[in-house]
């Protein structure tokens, strides 16, 4: 079975009010079994327009990571920033299929892969 994710872009407005929905938001993800990949940290964007702050939060399944976000614990979370962010979220889910290898060629471009 596939996990499930919140990639996350955010640029905070109100530094208070988001630490507090930090604070507060961790209960919700570890009820749903919610484990950070990317919290922060260093990055260059390469293409298109950044936010000033990444998230990816990974999930035992697509039904896991929409539970969380759909739970009235995370949804008290979220009320604590006070519109404190301005953010893209997505919650996805992800691939359990095959990997590229170096003796198979690449896919042609299409809609789905840009």
């Amino acid at each position: 079975m596939a996990k499930g994710y919140w990639i996350a872009r955010v640029d905070v407005r109100d530094a208070e009010a988001y630490k507090d929905y930090v604070a507060a938001n961790g209960a919700a993800f570890a009820k749903h079994g919610g484990r950070f990949l990317v919290r922060g940290g260093a990055f260059e964007a390469v293409m298109g327009q950044p936010r000033s702050r990444n998230v990816v939060i990974e999930f035992p399944s697509y039904a896991d990571a929409l539970a969380c976000w759909n739970s009235d614990l995370y949804q008290a979370a979220k009320a604590k920033q006070r519109g404190g962010v301005e953010a893209e979220i997505l919650v996805i889910e992800g691939y359990d299929g095959p990997q590229p290898s170096t003796s198979e060629p690449a896919p042609e471009a299409g809609p789905a892969s840009e």
